[in-house]
């Protein structure tokens, strides 16, 4: 079995990419996803988290406890130091789900599965791929994607895109760059030209 990493900066189209594959019948964990999950009610990381950020820490109206994801958002920009702690407790976690889903497929007799990861560089994830695809779009393109989806201005989407490993440095590790920066068609030919090769 076969692993190709998928990643890109924060609105660089990564999550169209993955639908796109997904589509196409590849097997694709989701880390994003995953955080999610594991913030949410009953999640392994509201506990330890809400240590941390007392603030982040709601219940809903089951009783269970979950994690205010905008609160943690603020917490982060007012005390950076908050994100190497956070990612002790998150990368593990995700990490284990990800070995369960490689296990998955394997019993499954999957040819290839991606592996869709923000940071995959930065937890040295590209490693243990065959493959690594970078997207990427224009900076003008990508600040106004975030400031639209997260309800931020352009400075604020300009800072969380400082604190990421810089796009030109993704796409010189990358073995593929699919670009997001025109239109839908041009990237569903790019994409369709990966899977072309990853099936070749």
């Amino acid at each position: 079995m076969k692993v190709m990493g998928l990643t890109g900066g924060i609105g660089m189209g990564k999550t169209t990419v993955a639908h796109l594959l997904r589509r196409a019948g590849f097997p694709v964990f989701d880390s994003d996803a995953t955080v999610h999950r594991l913030q949410g009610a009953g999640g392994a990381a509201v506990l330890p988290i809400g240590k941390l950020i007392p603030a982040a820490l709601v219940k809903n109206a089951e009783g269970e406890l979950s994690l205010d994801r905008q609160e943690l958002r603020k917490a982060v920009m007012a005390h950076p130091e908050l994100i190497g702690q956070l990612e002790k407790i998150i990368h593990p976690l995700v990490f284990a789900a990800r070995d369960r889903f490689y296990r998955r497929c394997r019993r499954r007799g999957a040819d290839w599965v991606v592996i869709d990861v923000p940071l995959l560089f930065e937890t040295g994830g590209d490693r243990q791929c065959d493959k690594v695809v970078v997207v990427s779009a224009p900076r003008r393109t990508q600040i106004a994607r975030i400031a639209r989806r997260r309800g931020m201005t352009p400075a604020e989407a300009q800072r969380m895109i400082a604190r990421q490993m810089p796009d030109h440095e993704k796409r010189r590790r990358a073995d593929v760059v699919i670009r997001t920066g025109l239109s839908m068609a041009d990237t569903r030919r790019e994409v369709r030209a990966l899977i072309r090769e990853m099936r070749a």
